[in-house]
């Protein structure tokens, strides 16, 4: 009995130690985050840094710190995680994305940016699969099989859309922002059913039968998908709309707006579909409706929620992207051969260089060669930048790497731990190295915003500018539907001539004709006596008149 007591008062001291050394690593990692900010507001205006490249360099600081600290044994204050990553941390990210991004210009440019998204994923997969394949062999890294080649290529097919956001500017640069993080949004979703696929199917015995079912499971995840996520974001504008939480609790508003579009994203992980899309037409479509269905305390109150959120989450990754990179454990595997791993990395690199060059100059062509209008082609400068930007990887590399080359995130094999190495190289690499040369980049081929840019927003008096500044989070866009020539034009003859225009006349007729008078939006925000609503309409009233 003695004995037993000794034994549970000593598992009581361990579990304590435990959970004291737990607590421990989260306050120094959220102290380090706070520093991190810090700097990167200091160093905001500088034209090389951006806040990503700051949260990697004190990432990687911060982890030769600890790797002093603790004698070699350790660089990370956390360990990491899938689940942390694609559970708690890339939601609030994709969907801030879809909730600020300016509608009219994505939709605009929406098949250019599913023909770069999907095709471009593809074609970027194949020459990466198949130039791992050929050239892999030849460094002697070990033993890899089909599925382990397939997945390298989705791995490196995928770029980080959230260095995108950093790089870009959606304002200055609204036509490229719209085309490189619409297709990184997409490209991502992409990238991660590919790689889903491979883990489904026996990739041993391919042939025609598995090919077309592994075409057919990818178009019904994207369709699926999207579906969801459009349907959740109109569910929660038909019960913000209907209910009106807002007349009793702003809170309740901004909570329901919160936790639907996170419950979209867990059914469709829960249903193994692309949850990246789903969170991502989720937020697009709650922009849309729901946002004009709440008050404005609320309607303020998300806005800049929602961009905290990703915000830190952001910060949150390229720090501990830079702390993991310093793992002692995986580098002990390839200390023995550091030109092998050099020249893997490099490999890698010139595979990701190639296979991104392989279908945005040719898809750019054939998106050009549709085009009547000049203003609306994407020129070489601007291809050169869309190649550029889309070539850093990041977390979504990493972790689908993880997922593919380790079990609980350590390895044993040392096939499997330079792989592991290698991403975290290539992913340091051109987030570094790319990542600090978009922006120099961009100035130097787009000096002058272009004329089709800028001409949207060139009179600051006008009703459009002055609408556009006052939404700045792209709610205002579709008010410039007002503003288009397409009225009285025969419709066959808009639909061949000017087809966006013509898609856009009628879903601007349908939208207010069927779905605003049901899910709200602006024009259509319920009206309850004594509420913020009426008050701001009394408001508007007086100052009309």
């Amino acid at each position: 009995m003695a004995l037993d007591m000794e034994g549970l008062l000593l598992n009581t001291k361990l579990l304590v130690k435990s959970d004291y050394s737990y607590v421990g690593s989260i306050t120094l990692f959220v102290a380090l985050l706070c520093a991190c900010i810090i700097i990167g507001h200091l160093l905001e205006e500088n034209r090389w840094m951006n806040e990503s490249i700051t949260a990697l360099f004190f990432g990687l600081i911060s982890g030769v710190v600890i790797l002093f600290t603790t004698k070699g044994k350790s660089s990370r204050i956390l360990v990491f995680s899938e689940d942390l990553f694609f559970i708690y941390l890339l939601p609030p990210i994709i969907f801030n994305a879809g909730f600020q991004v300016k509608k009219k210009q994505f939709f605009r440019n929406f098949l250019t940016i599913m023909m770069f998204g999907v095709a471009g994923t593809l074609i970027s997969f194949t020459i990466i699969s198949f130039g791992a394949i050929g050239l892999f062999s030849r460094l002697n890294i070990g033993s890899l099989e089909i599925g382990d080649y397939l997945a390298i290529g989705a791995i490196f097919s995928a770029t980080d859309s959230v260095c995108t956001l950093q790089v870009l500017n959606q304002d200055e640069t609204p036509f490229l922002y719209s085309l490189v993080f619409g297709e990184g949004v997409a490209n991502d979703a992409t990238s991660v059913v590919l790689f889903n696929a491979i883990q489904k199917f026996d990739l041993v015995h391919l042939d025609a039968v598995i090919v077309l079912q592994l075409v057919g499971n990818f178009f019904y995840l994207f369709l699926t998908s999207t579906i969801l996520g459009a349907v959740a974001g109109l569910l929660s504008a038909y019960i913000i709309k209907k209910l009106y939480f807002g007349r009793h609790s702003t809170d309740r508003e901004v909570s329901l707006m919160m936790l639907m579009a996170y419950l979209s994203y867990m059914i469709a992980q829960l249903l193994d579909l692309s949850s990246i899309l789903t969170v991502f037409f989720c937020g697009i479509v709650m922009s849309h409706y729901t946002w004009h269905n709440v008050t404005e305390s609320s309607r303020i109150t998300t806005k800049h929620a929602f961009a905290t959120l990703s915000f830190i989450s952001e910060i949150f990754l390229f720090m501990y992207v830079g702390m993991d990179a310093l793992d002692i454990d995986k580098w002990r595997f390839v200390s023995d051969s550091p030109l092998k791993q050099v020249s893997l990395s490099s490999l890698l690199v010139g595979l990701v260089l190639v296979g991104r060059a392989a279908f945005v100059f040719p898809l750019s062509f054939l998106s050009n060669f549709a085009k009547k209008s000049s203003a609306e082609k994407i020129n070489f400068r601007q291809q050169v930048i869309i190649w550029w930007a889309g070539l850093m990887r990041g977390a979504v590399s990493i972790a689908l790497a993880y997922n593919q080359f380790t079990r609980a995130g350590q390895t044993q094999l040392r096939s499997n731990a330079i792989m592991i190495t290698s991403t975290i190289t290539v992913v340091l690499f051109s987030t570094v190295v790319f990542g600090l040369l978009t922006k120099p980049l961009i100035r130097l081929l787009l000096p002058h915003p272009p004329k089709h840019f800028s001409s949207m927003s060139s009179d600051p008096l006008s009703p459009k500018s002055f609408l556009s500044r006052l939404l700045e989070n792209g709610q205002g866009s579709e008010i410039e539907a007002a503003g288009d020539s397409i009225i009285g034009l025969p419709n066959l003859r808009m639909l061949l001539s000017k087809p966006y225009a013509s898609v856009h006349h009628h879903w601007r007729r349908f939208d207010d004709s069927f779905m605003r008078p049901v899910f709200g939006g602006r024009g259509f925000v319920p009206f309850v006596p004594g509420s913020p609503t009426e008050r701001t309409c009394l408001a508007e009233t007086s100052i009309t008149e």
